[in-house]
């Protein structure tokens, strides 16, 4: 008797999973569609410099983040997975891996856990990795500081001058306006365990979008010492914000209309 109980639960077990297997594949090619949709028709993105991003070899994409929920940087993932014949890693917040079909989403497209190396040892086998050195900070912005850089956390430039890899300065334009953040609703930010809950449009406005990479910024030789890596990881990591600022200003100017 016990046996065949043992049996029911273990069949009914394979069964469940098989069934959330499958909802996770349907939520995955769903998504892949809606965001093909939203980057070809709805936002109408442009891309320009995609000569900058080394063909071959290591190298750190650096961009940033904004808008209420971090939609940019599943659109520059899909972007860089269109137009590169190559991987791109890109250490993820717990977030991203906390909600079943965004997660298994997020990893095909190349997330990995967010850690302090930053995929290092992925530049350290020759691949790309994207980060958002703004972090969340980026996506707190009220729209009055909208495509004002908040401070990059330095980690990125300490992970590059380690592994020798270039930093490629990456501005994406238009998430400021698809999904401005309006406010914030705390309680639902500790319901759902979050960073903060944003008060936003449900669903996105049609921005115009523009993806521009810049040039490629070296990383300089690595320093015997650690007061002297500290120092050029600093160095670095201020000559790709003001990178990625200019990048920003100037793309931004060149939109007639942020919806146009």
């Amino acid at each position: 008797m016990s046996e065949s109980v043992n049996d029911v639960i273990a069949t009914g077990s394979a069964e469940l999973r098989y069934a959330r297997e499958r909802l996770e594949e349907v939520g995955e090619e769903a998504c892949d569609r809606l965001l093909d949709w939203l980057m070809d028709d709805y936002f109408r993105l442009d891309i320009t410099g995609w000569e900058n991003i080394p063909a071959e070899g290591p190298a750190l994409i650096v961009a940033n983040h904004s808008g209420a929920w971090g939609l940019d940087a599943f659109v520059l993932v899909k972007a860089l997975t269109r137009h590169l014949d190559r991987p791109v890693r890109v250490p993820s917040a717990s977030p991203v891996f906390r909600f079943p079909v965004i997660r298994s989403y997020a990893r095909k497209g190349g997330a990995i856990p967010l850690d302090p190396t930053l995929g290092l040892e992925h530049l350290a086998a020759g691949e790309l990795v994207g980060v958002f050195p703004e972090g969340t900070s980026g996506l707190e912005k009220s729209f009055r500081d909208r495509y004002r850089l908040r401070p990059f956390s330095p980690g990125f430039a300490v992970t590059a001058v380690q592994a020798g890899a270039p930093v490629v300065p990456v501005a994406v334009i238009g998430a400021e306006e698809a999904c401005p953040r309006l406010g914030e609703i705390p309680s639902l930010a500790r319901l759902l365990d979050l960073p903060f809950f944003p008060l936003t449009p449900l669903f996105p406005l049609p921005a115009k979008w523009l993806v521009t990479v810049g040039e490629p910024i070296p990383a300089p030789p690595r320093p015997e010492s650690f007061a002297a890596r500290s120092a050029a990881a600093r160095g670095l990591c201020a000559e790709a914000r003001d990178a990625v600022q200019s990048l920003v200003d100037r793309e931004r100017a060149r939109r007639a209309t942020p919806f146009w």
